[in-house]
């Protein structure tokens, strides 16, 4: 749903600002460089001390590169192979950066071994989600289906609740349970995802397998007939 809505509502929003930036000399592959090494700072610095609510507003800022990089190359006309490739490798850097350092505050002074698990686990489970999609594509299945809970979804959750979780520094009370509640729905709805892609991949590959037996037996059936033929 935020793939298809706010991806495309904020890449209109970003246009003119990567219509500036190409103006300026900037390169799309700079633009994903500097806005995963912003992702990574945001995530490794301020995360593991409890800083939340900055930790987010440095993300969030960087984060949309994601979309400026993108933008970038479909005005210059240079998408490519690489720069899919980049963008995608430096998804799972940032990703990981960012439940990385949330794992870092509760192995520390969160001082919360369940959840320094849960979120080891939303790390580890959105590398394998992005991995069966991009394994099931490779040979040839169209892996057609998205899941509960994508990046997308992943990273909207998680950063929301670790910016509102941030404000109990502040002073409001309590707000600072939304962090735990949201690592969880990641995870859950994760492993969700996780199972309907395998599940999907099962019944592609299982049809991909049937149709290519039942050409290979035509063919055979075919040639045998043109053999008989000209005997």
């Amino acid at each position: 749903m935020l793939n298809k809505y706010a991806r495309a509502f904020f890449t209109r929003v970003l246009t003119p600002f990567a219509a500036f930036l190409i103006r300026r000399g900037v390169s799309p592959d700079a633009v994903t460089f500097i806005g995963t090494a912003g992702v990574v700072a945001g995530a490794l610095v301020f995360f593991p001390r409890g800083e939340f609510f900055w930790g987010t507003v440095v993300i969030t800022l960087f984060v949309f590169s994601d979309l400026v990089d993108g933008n970038m190359a479909r005005q210059l006309g240079r998408s490519s192979r690489w720069g899919a490739f980049l963008d995608s490798t430096l998804d799972r850097v940032a990703d990981s950066a960012i439940f990385g350092g949330l794992a870092l505050w509760y192995a520390g002074s969160g001082d919360n071994n369940i959840l320094c698990a849960v979120s080891i686990f939303c790390l580890a489970s959105g590398q394998v989600v992005s991995y069966t999609k991009a394994r099931g594509e490779a040979i040839g299945l169209p892996v057609a289906v998205n899941g509960l809970v994508e990046r997308a979804e992943r990273l909207v959750i998680s950063l929301v609740a670790a910016g509102l979780a941030g404000l109990h520094k502040f002073g409001v009370p309590g707000i600072d349970i939304l962090l735990p509640i949201a690592l969880w729905v990641v995870a859950v709805g994760s492993l969700v995802t996780l199972v309907q892609r395998m599940v999907t991949v099962r019944r592609e590959s299982a049809e991909a397998d049937a149709a290519a037996a039942a050409e290979t037996k035509t063919e055979t059936k075919t040639e045998a007939q043109g053999s008989e033929a000209t005997s």
